[in-house]
Formats: C-alpha cells, sequence, structure tokens
C-alpha cells in the first residue's frame, strides 16, 4: 500500500476514484487492499463457523468480497456524506457484503421445492410452541390454534405464496435466495409477501383468529 492511501482525506477520495481521474488506479488498488484487510479481519476474527478454514482458503474468500466491494463503492460514491472517514464508511460496506455472502452460502444447496411435501405441514423446528408451555390448557390452545393457522395459510395463498412466506418469515432465508429460486426480483418478491401477508391476516380474522391474539397466545 502507498503511503498515498494513509494521506487521503475525503474529498480525496472521492476526487481520486472519480473515471476521469489520472489518479484512479492507484486510488482503486488502495481501496482493495483496505477492505481486503476489513474482510479478512471479520473472516478470521469474528466468523466462528470459519475457525475451521485455512488462511489460504480465508484470504480467497477476501479477495473475491474485496473486488464486489470495490464495485459497491464504486457504483454509491454518490451517497457518501461524509459524516465519517471514506475508509470507515467503505469497511462497513464491505462488512454487510461479507455477511450477506455467508448467509447466501447457508443456502447454496437450498430449494424451495424442498419446503413442503404433499399434505405436510411445518416441521417441529418451525412451530412457534414453546418447548415448555406454562400448563397443559395453554398448551392444547397453542396446538390447535397453530393447526387453524397452518390450514389458513395452505387454504387462503397460493402455492407460490405459501412458499415465499415461509421461506422468508419462518426460515430466515435471505429474501435474495428466495427472489432467485422464484425466478423474480427483490421488488417484485416484496409485492408478493406483502399480498400474502394480507390475505392470510384476512384469512385469520374471517375464522376469529386477530394477530395480537395470535402473537399474546405464542408469547414465550
Amino acid at each position: 500500500m502507498t503511503e498515498r492511501a494513509h494521506e487521503r482525506t475525503n474529498d480525496e477520495w472521492l476526487t481520486d476514484l472519480r473515471p476521469d481521474s489520472p489518479r484512479q488506479p492507484d486510488a482503486l488498488a488502495d481501496l482493495r487492499v483496505r477492505v481486503q484487510r476489513s474482510i479478512y479481519y471479520y473472516l478470521s476474527q469474528e466468523r466462528s463457523d470459519l475457525r475451521d478454514s485455512s488462511p489460504q482458503d480465508l484470504q480467497q474468500m477476501a479477495e473475491d468480497l474485496a473486488q464486489d466491494t470495490v464495485m459497491r463503492v464504486l457504483n454509491n460514491l454518490h451517497h457518501f456524506r461524509g459524516e465519517s472517514q471514506f475508509t470507515t464508511w467503505a469497511n462497513r460496506i464491505a462488512t454487510r457484503i461479507a455477511i450477506s455472502e455467508m448467509r447466501r452460502a447457508r443456502y447454496r444447496d437450498f430449494s424451495l421445492d424442498n419446503l413442503t411435501g404433499e399434505g405436510e405441514t411445518l416441521p417441529a423446528e418451525a412451530s412457534l410452541i414453546s418447548e415448555a408451555p406454562p400448563n397443559p390448557e395453554r398448551a392444547a390452545e397453542q396446538s390447535d390454534t397453530l393447526d387453524r393457522v397452518m390450514g389458513l395459510l395452505s387454504e387462503s395463498l397460493t402455492e407460490r405464496q405459501y412458499k415465499a412466506l415461509e421461506a422468508v418469515a419462518l426460515r430466515g432465508v435471505p429474501m435474495d435466495v428466495v427472489a432467485e429460486q422464484l425466478g423474480t426480483n427483490r421488488n417484485a418478491l416484496y409485492k408478493l409477501l406483502h399480498d400474502a401477508r394480507r390475505k392470510l391476516k384476512v384469512a385469520l380474522e374471517s375464522n376469529g383468529l386477530s394477530v395480537d391474539y395470535i402473537l399474546n397466545l405464542f408469547q414465550r
């Protein structure tokens, strides 16, 4: 890394990274080194799930994510408001990209087709019922309500809405992964989920089940 990288002010970073700046190649190289170092620290020190990874593997991941970060920074220079150091802002972007990539990696082999089978409901781990219900009567009420909710889910929603809502709301699958699986984009998925939630709310209320009642019933 050059000494110039240590001396840049926020304004100098913005000026040097402009496409028409003769100093852009040096600025890009300096930025890549900085964010790569930040990403490597995050992967090696703050990700317990990567502790068995070799330094070489982590370095390669950091290099790949650094390249993505530099492109994201360039595309968002107009959003930088100077409220922090430019490199601090860039490192935050790098960390968000690394977190997003780690989440996506967890679902690399995920398929919406495997979420529910014919006639099946949600698996036990997706159940809202707590492990130690306060009393048998409440446990029975929870079980009965959950059965009714799951029935209304399958009756009131289309298969596409059902899978999207189950994946995002109940299983925590990243939006980008679900959108890719459905062959759509995030904006369209947002609308699909909004419509699904609205239809489910109407179905619940028409069956005497308010959202507040359900949340209170399953409160741990």
